[in-house]
């Protein structure tokens, strides 16, 4: 629920969105249907959590306005329309405290907003026994604790802790327990992999896609088509997740090469990768058989007893969790052996990156070496090294035994501030055949020009958006923006570029471009989700949470985003995302809600509202007709947006307030109602430190995108009203 304030955070594809209504009304729904099935969410990280950069110390510098109005704001909403039974604290600190330990910060949860929740740590983000007990943390993360137990003990006696606080925590807790007693405390892993679920994940992957342009109604492509080109390696190896924690093995994936081959069963298809869109080489998966791990706690070259055998499926491991029968979690190492055969002969590149050690062998050859010289990379959570690179010579179908020497996170020399220190360790092992990059690309213009229709799909992937690093720029992979110019100059007429990325990347291409379509990450489904929009079975619906800039530079956050001395000045205030474009006149290349459909929408130019008068007890609702006069089925995003003509302080332009998704036939025409609730009036009175809904007039305005405003009203506030809570 954090906001995205900047296109670089790494974790910026788990948020919702970059306005505080958008993001806390889809968190409440999202939490409205896991609480009706008896499964309690945790809301996280409240609050600041917005960077990756130094995010157990940064200390983040904002306005009591911009933390009421832009960061709180989601969580008030969830407090309000789903109550979450547990939240989750944030590692860094707000105006000078970490959270966690910040009565102040957690007293608006408890005292103002009325809410209870178990309020736990971030995972090893407690900091204090006497702070954060006070506070009012009831859980630290993960068991066993390590600043509860004796030491709380400890601080009773010395009467730092009352004993009132120490029964509230407990007693929190064990509601928590009785709340989650269906679950078993032991119960063997099982999979939920069920038609309805796949279909369901088909649907929402396709809902999701965001048609950002169409010239000349390229798009849908038909499916009678002689020869299409598909172009890059998302293609086979489809983004299904940003990294991370959020970032889980699924079941099974369809990537959108599979997905295109089974819309297109009569066409001839010519694939070609364009150019690598990875930042770390491939984990070796479909190419490795018999692949085993052993564990013990000696060093290589000495006697080993085995403690523990696992069997995997790829060349990529995280050990945080992992234990076993007198395994020294402390300090361990362990041996992966496999059975590799490449599919194609030549020079094959390998590349280790380790939250440990590690040494790579191919037929006991040494290959890569990562334990002599180790650089500080920005994998598993900003404790990794960077990727060390080795190559060798294979002839495809002779099968080759590789061995990587890993020695647990201790072993390393490298430390790193600021993150978190997880423990077990990591490990990634990927492999890539060489090839030439010019040669690449001229493979794919060729495939290009000699095709009815070409499919570019490229983009980001774990490897650039992930839990512990920021993004360096907002660029895509190096040689993808010269790949897709390169097809646009043979191909322009008849070229569909999908990105895959979670947040907003350049494309000094657009302009050339007639269709672009921003496909996110999409899960399991991604590339039936993408197809099935491609070829107009799902008519594409998605609206874009984020501004689009056209280049980092003009993002508000970026002269104020990294942590700098362990501070990060929140200097853009309440202007974030939209609110700043608007504010400043800074052109985007695709603004807030935007997202196009195959079918064409017109919206009445007036609004009616229920009554002129905004009152708290009584809020006027506002009502536009909206008809489809396309020849397919479509649905609509109509969005209120609400902006005051005066005010005591300065505000945005307008702000988002209420939004409603309608599905009309061809012909159909419907009235859309959304209410006008209090805080479409409301900003922050510092002074009071109370919110304030001003005496005044204000506009309503509907439209389809933060730009694209095609009706509008007024009504007015008849006094000026002070209030706090929910």
């Amino acid at each position: 629920m954090n906001i995205p304030r900047s296109p670089l955070g790494g974790r910026g594809f788990e948020s919702f969105a970059e306005d505080p209504y958008l993001s806390g009304a889809m968190a409440a729904a999202m939490i409205r249907g896991c609480e009706s099935m008896g499964v309690t969410s945790a809301v996280k990280h409240f609050v600041g959590n917005d960077q990756e950069h130094e995010r157990r110390a940064v200390d983040v510098l904002v306005t009591q306005r911009a933390l009421r109005e832009i960061y709180l704001r989601p969580f008030q909403i969830v407090a309000r329309d789903a109550r979450p039974g547990a939240l989750m604290t944030s590692y860094n600190k707000v105006n000078g405290k970490h959270v966690v330990e910040s009565k102040e910060m957690l007293d608006i949860i408890r005292q103002e907003w009325k809410w209870n929740p178990l309020i736990m740590s971030d995972w090893l983000g407690t900091y204090t026994t006497v702070d954060s007990m006070n506070a009012g943390l009831d859980l630290e993360m993960p068991g066993p604790s390590r600043y509860r137990g004796r030491y709380v003990e400890s601080a009773v006696q010395a009467r730092l802790i009352k004993q009132s606080t120490i029964d509230t925590r407990v007693r929190k807790v064990l509601e928590f327990v009785e709340k989650a007693s269906r679950a078993p405390i032991s119960a063997v892993e099982t999979q939920r992999d069920y038609p309805e679920d796949r279909a369901l994940n088909r649907t929402l992957c396709a809902n999701s896609i965001v048609l950002l342009k169409n010239k000349g109604n390229l798009l849908p492509l038909p499916k009678k088509i002689k020869k299409i080109a598909l172009i890059g390696s998302h293609l086979k190896t489809p983004a299904i997740s940003g990294g991370g924690s959020a970032s889980l093995e699924p079941y099974y994936t369809v990537s959108l090469y599979d997905a295109m081959n089974e819309a297109l069963p009569d066409t001839e298809i010519a694939y070609e990768a364009g150019a690598y869109a990875h930042k770390m080489l491939p984990v070796i998966d479909r190419l490795l058989e018999n692949a085993m791990m052993y564990f013990v706690n000696e060093p290589m070259g000495t006697k080993r007893i085995l403690r523990a055998t696992q069997s995997i499926s790829k060349t990529a491991f995280q050990l945080m969790d992992f234990n076993a029968p007198g395994l020294n979690k402390a300090l361990f190492y362990a041996t992966l052996t496999g059975d590799f055969t490449p599919d194609v002969s030549g020079v094959w590149d390998f590349g280790l990156s380790v939250f440990g050690t590690g040494t790579l062998y191919i037929d006991d050859e040494m290959v890569v070496d990562n334990t002599t010289h180790q650089i500080r990379g920005t994998a598993f959570f900003g404790k990794g090294t960077a990727q060390e690179l080795g190559s060798k010579v294979l002839s495809a179908g002779q099968t080759y035994k590789i061995r990587l020497e890993y020695g647990s996170a201790n072993t390393s020399p490298l430390k790193t501030i600021g993150v978190v220190h997880f423990g077990g360790g990591a490990a990634h092992l990927g492999a890539c055949l060489q090839i030439d990059p010019a040669e690449m690309m001229k493979r794919a213009v060729k495939a290009a020009a000699d095709a009815d229709y070409t499919v570019l799909c490229t983009g980001l992937n774990h490897d650039w958006e992930s839990e512990g690093f920021d993004r360096p720029d907002m660029d895509l992979p190096p040689g993808i923006d010269a790949l897709i110019a390169s097809v646009l100059e043979v191909a322009a007429d008849n070229t569909v570029i999908v990105n895959q990325s979670g947040t907003p990347v350049t494309m000094p291409w657009a302009d050339r471009a007639r269709a672009i379509v921003q496909a996110w990450y999409g899960g399991n489904e991604t590339g039936h989700g993408i197809a099935d929009v491609i070829f107009g079975d799902v008519n594409p619906s998605g609206k874009l949470p984020l501004s689009w800039p056209v280049d980092v530079r003009d993002n508000p956050a970026y002269l104020s985003y990294a942590s700098v001395g362990g501070r990060v000045l929140y200097g853009e205030d309440v202007y974030v995302g939209y609110r700043y474009y608007e504010k400043t006149g800074r052109e985007v290349l695709f603004p807030f809600g935007h997202g196009l459909s195959y079918a064409t929408f017109t919206v009445s130019p007036d609004i009616a509202l229920s009554h002129e008068v905004f009152t708290p007890e009584n809020p006027p609702t506002v009502a536009v007709q909206i008809k489809n006069n396309g020849i397919v089925a479509g649905a609509q995003v109509l969005q209120l947006y609400i902006g005051a003509s005066h005010s005591s302080t300065p505000r945005p332009i307008k702000e988002l307030h209420g939004f409603a998704k309608v599905s009309l036939q061809p012909g159909e025409e419907r009235t859309v109602r959304i209410c006008i609730d209090r805080y479409a009036t409301s900003f922050w009175d510092e002074i009071e430190g109370m919110w304030k809904s001003e005496e005044g007039v204000y506009e309503a305005q509907v439209g389809t995108s933060s730009q694209d405003i095609l009706a509008m009203g007024v009504f007015r506030v008849d006094k000026t009203r002070y209030w706090l809570g929910l």
